[in-house]
């Protein structure tokens, strides 16, 4: 398996948008910044808000695009071009319905399950769908005419601190996962249960 040199966070930008269930993915990249004392600054050329960390010996590049959502894209693709970066060398981490809050799965490939940010970005990307993602998992509203409203609204606050456990969790595995042991990464993040 390829390392992980890229983390993109997918969420949609603004303060209004800022703590709902969509911008689940942006909050991991937040936290990684945090936890490496980084912090995420505009960057045009990416057109998103961009760090470069280091995680243990590995540089990792940070982005959380700034686009809405379902042009998450076009961020992507200038980040791959910029540094020569395969789809196989990203993590993009994504608020998952299929998954109930304070658990998350990592995966690599595969469609885009109707998430807009993972559809465009599959799109920028020339098709090419073998980028590993971080699924956190944000719970469904049971009723797919409620989805948007449910990923657009706020989590409560059990929810939110289950999402929360979630990211620490990935966050403890990402050392893994830079080294393309995923295996163990997988192992770790698929064991917790919420």
């Amino acid at each position: 398996m390829s390392q992980v040199t890229a983390i993109i966070g997918l969420g949609n930008p603004g303060a209004e948008y800022a703590a709902t269930r969509h911008n689940a993915g942006a909050w991991l990249v937040d936290a990684l910044a945090r936890q490496a004392h980084s912090e995420l600054r505009p960057e045009k050329k990416f057109l998103g808000l961009y760090a470069k960390v280091r995680l243990d010996d590995h540089e990792l590049h940070l982005l959380n695009p700034t686009t809405f959502m379902n042009r998450s894209g076009a961020a992507v693709a200038a980040l791959c071009q910029f540094f020569k970066l395969a789809p196989e060398n990203l993590l993009v981490a994504h608020d998952e319905l299929d998954l109930p809050p304070g658990q998350a799965r990592y995966k690599t490939g595969g469609g885009h399950g109707g998430h807009n940010g993972l559809r465009d970005i599959i799109n920028a990307l020339g098709n090419q769908k073998q980028f590993h993602r971080a699924r956190i998992g944000i719970g469904h509203p049971g009723d797919a005419r409620q989805v948007t409203n449910y990923v657009l609204g706020r989590p409560g606050k059990s929810e939110q601190a289950a999402i929360e456990d979630a990211l620490s969790e990935c966050l403890a595995t990402l050392p893994y996962v830079v080294v393309g042991d995923w295996a163990k990464a997988m192992n770790r993040l698929h064991s917790v249960k919420p």
